[in-house]
C-alpha cells in the first residue's frame, strides 16, 4: 500500500503560505520532500552512504541546485536541447545551500552525502533560492542521517522603506537592501546579500528580522519530521582515537609550534617550518614506538600523528590570538596589511589597475564595449542581459601550487559574484551607453583575494572612465572565541580564515554597506559581537579607502583615447525607420562609411541611438549623419547642399540626409542664367536657404541668390 503524503502550512507574512510536503515523491531517497510557494515547486532529495570511504578523513558534501525548464514551459536553447552544466545562478544558489548545511553535521561524519534540489515548477515571482534551502534542510530533517539541528533561509528586502520576507521578483528591483539569511532556531549560519550603501544597524535589523522568519520554517519542519515518525539518527562509524598518541604529539611539538605562531613569518616560511616540525615530530614517534632501523612508522599510527599534529596547530593559534592578542604576521587584532596600488597598470586595456594586500595581489581590467557585448543571464524563469560583468580568475600559481585548470570552479563564481554585486551599486545607471567587462587575475592569494577584487575593481573603473561616484573597498573578518573571550581580525590571512570561527566579508563606501558575505561556524554568536565586526570592519574598509583615493581621487573625465567613444542620440519613434532605412541600408550606410557601431532601439515610445567607435571623428560624422536625417527642415534656415543632378531648369540638391530640393535656375544668381553649365555640376557643395514647400507637391523650395548681394539696380 501506497503511504500516503505529509505535509505542513505556514505563512511566510502578507498572507503568502508555504507548504513542505514528504512521502510522495522520490520515497527511495532518504529524505525527500517538495517545497511550494504559489506555482513554484522545488524538489530536495538526499542520499548518504552507511560507511565512509575506507582512510577517509574529511567530510564529502556534494549540493547541486538546478533548474529543468520544463518547470517555465520552455525548451533549452543549447544544440542537444536538453539541461546541461549549472549555470551561475545554479551555482551560487547551491554554494548557499551547502555553506548552509555544511557546519550541521557532526564533525567526526565523514559519509558520502549528496543533496539535489531541483526546481519542477516556476512562478516568474517567487523567487525560489530563498525555498531552496529550506527544502534541503526538510529533507534532511525527514531522513535518519545524522544532523545536529534543522536550519532555513530567507531573503529580507527593504523595498521603499518597508522590510519584506521572501518579497515577490518584480518588487526586488526597487528594493536598497537584498540579503539571504540562513539561521537554526538559535543562531546565525550564512548571511549574504547587497545594498545600497546600508548603515551597520540596518544590517543588524534584517538579520534580526530574518532569523524570526526562519525560526516559522523551523517548527514548520520539525512538525513534518516529528509526523513522519522520525525520533532517531542512524549509527555511523566514528574515527578511531589515539589519546597516548595525541599526548606523545602534544608534548613534543606545543611549545615549538607556539614559537612559530608567534614569530611574525611569512606565509610560505611558516608553512615550511611547520612541514619541518612534522618530519621531526614522525622521527621521533619512531624511536618511542620502537620502530626497527630502516623502516617507518605504521600508516596507521602515522596518520593519526598527523592528524593529531595539524589539530594541535589549530587550537595553539587560536590561543595564541585569544590570549597574547598577537596574530601570525605580528599585527594586531585591527591592523590590515601593508597596501601598495597603481592605477593605469597596462598599456592597451580600457582600464587597469593593480592592488597589493600583504601577499595578496589583484591584477584587475576593464573593458568597454558596445550593448551588443551584454551577457544574457538566462534561468528556467526569466531570461534578461547585463551590462555589467564581472569575472574572477584563481590561477594555481597565486599559492605556489600545480594544479589541473578545468574551467571556472564554483568558488571563482561566488568570489566574482561577490565583487560584482558590491561594485554594481556605484554603477552609472540611466543612460550610461557601455557595456562593462571586469576581470580580476589572482596573482598572490594569502587571505581575501575577493575583496582585493573589490578594490582592484573600483580603482580600473575610475582609470577606464566609467563614472563611478565613489570608490568601494572591501575587508575579509575574523572570529576567535572560546570559553566567553573573543578576538575580531581585521584583514584575515587564509590560515586565520582556516581556524577562525567566522569569515565574515563586507564592502562598501565612506557612506555605507554594499555588500556582505558571512559564514559562521561557531554557535551562540551574540548580536553584540556582530555589531563590534560590523564596526571593525568599517574602520578597516575606511583605512583602505583612504589609500585607494590618493591613488585616484575620482574617475577619469573621459576613457582613455585608445577605448570607444561613444555618443546617445534620442529621436522621435517616427524617425527610426528613416534611420534603418529599407532593409537596414541607411544605418549599415553609415557604420560603413563612418568606421561606428550602431544601436538603436525603441524605448519608452522613443528611439534610443547608441554610437561607438574608437574614433572620434567618425563618431562626430556619424551623430551629424544621423541628426540630419531626423531633423525637420526649418523654413529660413540655411544649409550646405550638395548638387545631385542638374537639369535644364534646374539643380537638385541635397540640402539634409535624404532630403532633397529644387534649386531653380532662376534662384541660383540674381543674374539670368540662360544654363546652369560651367556654373553648378554635380557633387558641388553650395549654400541654400529654404523658401518654402510646394503647397501640392510637398516639394521643398530652395534657393541661393537669396544669400548673395543684391546688385543695385541699372
Amino acid at each position: 500500500m501506497i503511504s500516503q503524503p505529509i505535509s505542513k502550512t505556514f505563512d511566510i507574512g502578507n498572507g503568502r503560505e508555504v507548504t513542505i510536503e514528504t512521502g510522495k515523491l522520490a520515497r527511495q531517497a532518504d529524505g525527500a520532500v517538495t517545497v511550494r510557494s504559489g506555482n513554484c515547486i522545488i524538489l530536495a532529495t538526499v542520499v548518504a552512504n552507511l560507511e565512509p570511504k575506507e582512510g577517509q578523513s574529511f567530510f564529502p558534501l556534494t549540493v547541486d541546485y538546478q533548474e529543468k525548464f520544463a518547470s517555465a514551459g520552455r525548451i533549452p536553447g543549447s544544440f542537444f536541447k536538453r539541461e546541461a552544466r549549472l549555470n551561475d545562478y545554479e551555482i551560487l544558489t547551491s554554494r548557499l545551500i551547502d555553506r548552509a548545511l555544511r557546519p550541521l553535521f557532526p564533525e567526526d561524519y565523514f559519509c558520502d552525502v549528496q543533496v539535489l534540489v531541483t526546481l519542477i515548477s516556476s512562478d516568474p515571482e517567487v523567487m525560489p533560492d530563498a525555498l531552496a534551502c529550506l527544502a534541503a534542510s526538510a529533507a534532511l530533517a525527514v531522513s535518519d542521517i545524522p544532523i545536529q539541528e534543522v536550519i532555513s533561509e530567507v531573503r529580507v528586502a527593504r523595498i521603499n522603506g518597508e522590510y519584506k520576507i521572501n518579497p515577490f521578483r518584480s518588487d526586488l528591483a526597487k528594493a536598497d537592501m537584498d540579503f539571504i539569511i540562513a539561521a537554526t532556531a538559535n543562531n546565525i549560519m550564512m548571511v549574504e546579500g547587497e545594498a545600497k550603501e546600508c548603515s551597520e544597524e540596518d544590517l543588524i535589523k534584517v538579520i534580526e528580522l530574518g532569523h524570526e522568519a526562519i525560526k516559522v520554517q523551523i517548527r514548520a519542519q520539525e512538525e513534518l519530521r516529528d509526523a513522519k515518525g522520525i525520533n532517531s539518527k542512524r549509527e555511523y562509524s566514528k574515527p578511531v582515537h589515539d589519546e597516548e598518541l595525541r599526548g606523545r604529539v602534544s608534548a613534543f611539538a606545543s611549545a615549538k609550534v607556539y614559537e612559530i605562531a608567534k614569530s611574525g613569518s611569512s606565509k610560505h616560511k611558516r608553512s615550511e617550518s611547520f612541514k619541518k616540525i612534522e618530519e621531526e615530530l614522525l622521527e621521533n614517534l619512531k624511536a618511542e614506538y620502537n620502530t626497527p632501523e630502516g623502516e617507518n612508522l605504521p600508516d596507521s599510527i602515522k596518520k593519526l600523528a598527523k592528524h593529531y599534529y595539524h589539530d594541535l596547530q589549530y587550537h595553539v593559534v587560536r590561543d595564541m590570538i585569544l590570549n597574547d592578542r598577537i596574530r601570525l604576521d605580528g599585527r594586531g587584532l585591527e591592523d590590515v596589511r601593508s597596501l601598495d596600488m597603481e592605477v593605469d597598470a597596462l598599456p592597451s586595456p580600457h582600464g587597469a589597475a593593480l592592488f597589493t594586500r600583504g601577499e595578496t595581489q589583484s591584477l584587475t581590467t576593464v573593458t568597454l564595449g558596445t550593448p551588443l557585448d551584454s551577457l544574457l543571464v538566462e534561468s528556467a524563469a526569466v531570461s534578461d542581459y547585463s551590462k555589467f560583468i564581472l569575472h574572477y580568475n584563481f590561477p594555481p600559481f597565486s599559492t605556489g601550487e600545480v594544479k589541473m585548470i578545468r574551467g571556472v570552479g564554483r568558488r571563482e563564481v561566488g568570489h566574482g559574484n561577490l565583487a560584482m554585486r558590491s561594485l554594481r551599486q556605484m554603477m552609472p545607471g540611466g543612460d550610461f551607453p557601455y557595456t562593462v567587462r571586469v576581470v580580476s587575475d589572482i596573482l598572490e592569494s594569502n587571505g581575501s583575494s575577493s575583496m582585493a577584487t573589490v578594490c582592484a575593481g573600483s580603482l580600473a573603473l575610475m582609470d577606464a572612465g566609467v563614472g563611478i561616484p565613489k570608490h568601494v573597498s572591501g575587508v575579509a573578518m575574523g572570529l576567535i572565541s572560546k570559553e566567553g573571550k573573543f578576538a575580531v581580525l581585521t584583514d584575515i590571512l587564509g590560515d586565520e580564515d582556516h581556524l577562525g570561527d567566522m569569515d565574515f566579508k563586507v564592502t562598501g563606501t565612506r557612506d555605507g554597506i554594499c555588500g556582505v558575505q558571512m559564514d559562521i561556524k561557531v554557535d551562540g554568536l551574540s548580536m553584540d559581537v556582530m555589531r563590534q565586526a560590523l564596526s571593525q570592519a568599517r574602520k578597516g574598509r575606511l583605512h583602505i579607502l583612504d589609500a585607494m583615493y590618493a591613488t585616484i581621487p575620482a574617475a577619469r573625465e573621459d576613457v582613455k583615447a585608445h577605448a570607444p567613444r561613444m555618443v546617445k542620440l534620442f529621436i522621435d519613434k517616427e524617425f527610426i525607420g528613416a534611420v534603418i532605412g529599407p532593409g537596414g541600408k541607411v544605418i549599415q550606410e553609415i557604420q560603413r562609411e563612418t568606421t561606428t557601431t550602431i544601436n538603436l532601439e525603441e524605448k519608452n515610445e522613443r528611439g534610443e541611438i547608441s554610437i561607438f567607435s574608437t574614433n572620434k571623428e567618425g563618431v562626430e560624422k556619424a551623430v551629424s549623419w544621423i541628426k540630419g536625417i531626423v531633423a525637420v527642415p526649418q523654413v529660413g534656415d540655411v544649409y550646405e547642399a550638395k548638387v545631385k543632378s542638374v537639369m535644364p531648369y534646374g539643380a537638385f540638391v541635397e540640402f539634409l540626409p535624404g532630403k532633397q530640393g529644387l534649386l531653380h535656375i532662376s534662384e541660383v544668381s540674381w543674374k539670368r542664367l540662360e544654363t546652369l553649365e560651367g556654373v553648378l555640376n554635380e557633387g558641388d557643395s553650395v549654400k541654400v536657404k529654404l523658401t518654402g514647400t510646394d503647397p501640392k507637391s510637398g516639394k521643398f523650395k530652395l534657393s541661393r541668390k537669396i544669400l548673395l548681394p543684391k546688385p543695385e539696380a541699372q
